[in-house]
């Protein structure tokens, strides 16, 4: 039995991960802090806050007391580190909040999983593991004709976001070659799915369609990115913390390379043969251009691209298949089409945060 502490376990990939882990570990125990910024949205857990294993504690990372008294109480034994900002175009005009979230607080972590794990204990409890969940974004980006990230990829991030990330992967570093504290990190590629707030590519041109209001593609639209299911995600982590060497760190990705704008455009076509095949969808969206039998692609605006918007990125996920087994189980059409499903079957999660009622919650 496991005690994991779940930071940042209100956001989409948190939140996909601690469905993952109740549904496939019951016999373990899951405590949930998270800060409900903007992005973290309580509506995501209603499910598991009815399981017993569970417990969901409204706070913030950079707290060190609480944090400790959380690892304390609850005999934590793993800590699983998703609470980050993520969004690059917020981190470029507000950079402060990233840097106090990404790398004060994945310090304040550290810090407060050494004093209760190993200060004045001689050494790390035998199941202590802190492992950091990092993105492909530290790598900076690859030309068209370049090979994928590996591990050994030298760090070179573009945008406040990815910097702030860098730094934090660079702190668990050094705590484990420092003072030997067990730790995993995992640098993942584009994630999509259920739960993902929509300011991210695929659920903004998802609710968009179907409210009827353009979708904004940056530049050409040509910039490339690896698309990971958010479930292979979930997968990938689980497998580095159980199969995972200590102050190793190991890339996921989806070795699934698209261009923003042929996603967008798939997007379309998929909403326009549900929207065709489906008379309900219809009348429940009238908004939306194939409610009237026209083109969603009509929708599409080129708009002027963000700042120091990286080209291309890609993962390659090979020591993570040859160490640990990992395979994406997804497909990029069957993970679309779920993710699509799943916008179109909860339409009161998405509407929720579009009007901000979900903060009142």
């Amino acid at each position: 039995m496991r005690k994991l502490l779940v930071t940042g376990g209100a956001g989409f990939i948190g939140v996909n991960f601690v469905h993952y882990w109740l549904a496939r570990h019951p016999g373990d125990r899951l405590v949930v802090l998270d800060a409900l910024t903007y992005a973290g949205n309580p509506a995501s857990l209603p499910s598991a806050a009815g399981n017993p294993a569970y417990r969901f504690v409204h706070g913030d990372i950079c707290d060190q007391s609480l944090v400790e008294r959380i690892l304390r109480e609850e005999g934590i034994d793993t800590v699983v580190h998703f609470a980050a900002e993520s969004h690059v175009d917020r981190s470029i005009t507000g950079p402060d909040a990233f840097i106090s979230t990404n790398v004060v607080g994945t310090h304040v972590l550290l810090k407060a999983a050494k004093a209760v794990w190993f200060d004045g204990h001689g050494g790390w409890p035998e199941r202590a593991l802190f492992h950091h969940v990092s993105t492909d974004e530290v790598y900076g980006s690859l030309s068209e004709d370049a090979p994928p990230f590996t591990e050994q990829t030298p760090y070179a991030p573009n945008s406040p976001y990815a910097a702030s990330k860098a730094a934090s992967d660079h702190l668990v570093r050094a705590y484990h070659h420092t003072y030997g504290m067990p730790v995993t990190t995992s640098n993942c590629s584009n994630n999509y799915g259920p739960y993902q707030f929509p300011e991210k590519l695929i659920p903004l041109m998802l609710v968009n369609a179907l409210q009827g209001k353009p979708l904004p593609v940056y530049g050409d639209g040509r910039n490339v990115r690896d698309w990971l299911y958010v479930d292979d995600h979930c997968r990938g982590i689980e497998l580095v913390m159980e199969k995972g060497r200590r102050g190793e760190t190991y890339n996921i990705g989806g070795n699934n390379e698209w261009r923003n704008i042929d996603i967008v455009q798939l997007l379309c076509r998929l909403l326009d043969e549900r929207f065709a095949a489906d008379a309900e969808l219809r009348r429940r969206f009238p908004q939306a251009p194939a409610a009237g039998g026209r083109s969603t692609a009509e929708l599409i605006t080129h708009v002027t691209d963000r700042p120091g918007h990286d080209r291309r990125y890609a993962i390659n996920a090979d020591k993570a298949r040859r160490e640990l087994g990992y395979v994406p189980q997804e497909t990029f059409e069957s993970g679309i089409r779920k993710t699509l499903a799943w916008y179109l079957d909860n339409e009161a999660w998405w509407r929720g945060i579009m009007d901000g009622s979900y903060r009142a919650g």
